[in-house]
């Protein structure tokens, strides 16, 4: 039977391979995050919605992101609830598992989706909060599902790729991704490719584009690699989601590059360094990658010649980068969310929440933000 071994999060295997590489007598140096560098005339982000939930196991990188579907609100609690807002009224709340919640919110097609750490998948009916129907997976749902197409694709942590019926809940194909032995706790969402089809990113360092429908795969690529030379050092999973922007796909992966792939000729155009646990940003011609050890990078697309690189918040545990307006933004481990300008790098401005920032999204020109302490919060732009 394969074996396959979970790392919590990227700093627990940066540490394991520090204390690895020291002696006895020698202690690994503490690693401290850049101080808020000083900025004058900072723009600040406007809260217009906050809700708290129960906060999460601080070694577990959960991302239990909000979504918005209609002009409501879903947001999920990690102890088996789900809510839904219009504006600041709370239209329902439901208890749906008495297990963990750990996978964020989907909401699509008149549904809302959510996982849990036992692997069993709840569909809600978004205007009551009616269970409509449950599906048990084999493995923990850590990532979001996708609705699209008429199905619910889903990924359970052991590497199983689910679709279920939107309407009934009937489980329609599997497709197991390959076995790794070791890899983060964690997993890409599915996002999609087209009408059609959906990308999967794995934790050996390849996509897969798969027919919504059927499950047959259309596209299987490589999209990074790793030089290690111990099982730890070569990790090199994508636990962001890839980008599709016009013919291309832009992926991060752990200890690994910013990769860029062509749609039309299936071929890598270019490749860089840049290790990521988070989701890319794409914007017009710019890529922007939020690093494990807290550089911003800055890629032009079709060539990947680098644009601009931000340091001042080194070991900061950034979140994923998003464009709000023509802010790009970032949240970090104290809550803070920082406006950067995408032409140059240089940080503009800060707002602040509670607790380390997991995931941001932009909705309607509105920036969506969850945090580990379970601070779920929507802004904008003043």
């Amino acid at each position: 039977m394969n074996r396959k071994y979970k790392i919590t999060c990227a700093l627990t295997v940066l540490t394991l391979a520090l204390a690895g590489c020291a002696g006895k007598t020698n202690k690994v140096p503490e690693v401290k995050p850049n101080p808020l560098p000083k900025l004058t005339q900072a723009k600040t982000l406007v809260p217009v919605f906050s809700t708290s939930v129960s906060a999460t196991d601080a070694a577990d990188p959960l991302r239990l992101r909000l979504d918005a579907d209609n002009g409501v609100v879903f947001a999920i609690d990690p102890k088996g609830e789900v809510s839904a807002f219009k504006g600041k009224q709370r239209l329902w709340q439901k208890k749906v598992s008495k297990d963990n919640l750990s996978s964020g919110v989907e909401a699509a097609e008149g549904l809302v989706v959510v996982g849990s750490q036992k692997g069993q998948l709840f569909a809600l009916d978004q205007q009551t909060g009616e269970q409509k129907w449950t599906a048990q997976l084999t493995g923990a749902l850590l990532a979001p599902s996708l609705i699209h197409a008429g199905r619910v694709i889903s990924v359970s942590n052991d590497g199983m790729v689910y679709a279920h019926e939107v309407a009934s809940g009937a489980q329609v194909w599997t497709y197991n991704l390959p076995n790794v032995q070791f890899s983060l706790r964690g997993m890409a969402a599915p996002v999609p490719l087209d009408a059609r089809n959906v990308l999967i990113a794995s934790s050996n360092a390849y996509i897969y584009a798969l027919d919504a429908l059927s499950g047959v795969p259309k596209l299987q690529r490589r999209v990074a690699v790793s030089d290690g030379r111990s099982d730890i050092q070569r990790l090199v999973d994508i636990d962001g989601e890839p980008v599709v922007a016009g013919q291309f796909v832009v992926t991060t992966s752990y200890q690994g590059q910013v990769t860029v792939l062509d749609l039309a000729s299936q071929q890598v155009i270019w490749s860089e360094d840049a290790s990521s646990i988070q989701r890319p940003e794409v914007v017009g011609n710019g890529v922007f990658v939020a690093q494990t050890d807290g550089k911003i990078k800055a890629f032009e697309i079709s060539s990947g010649q680098p644009l601009w690189e931000n340091d001042q918040l080194l070991n900061r545990q950034l979140s994923n980068p998003v464009m709000l307006g023509t802010d790009l933004v970032v949240g970090d481990l104290d809550g803070v969310l920082h406006l950067i300008d995408p032409r140059t790098g240089q940080i503009t401005g800060r707002s602040k929440t509670s607790g380390e920032v997991r995931n941001l999204r932009v909705i309607d020109n509105q920036l969506y933000v969850s945090t580990r302490k379970g601070a779920l919060s929507i802004w904008q732009n003043r």
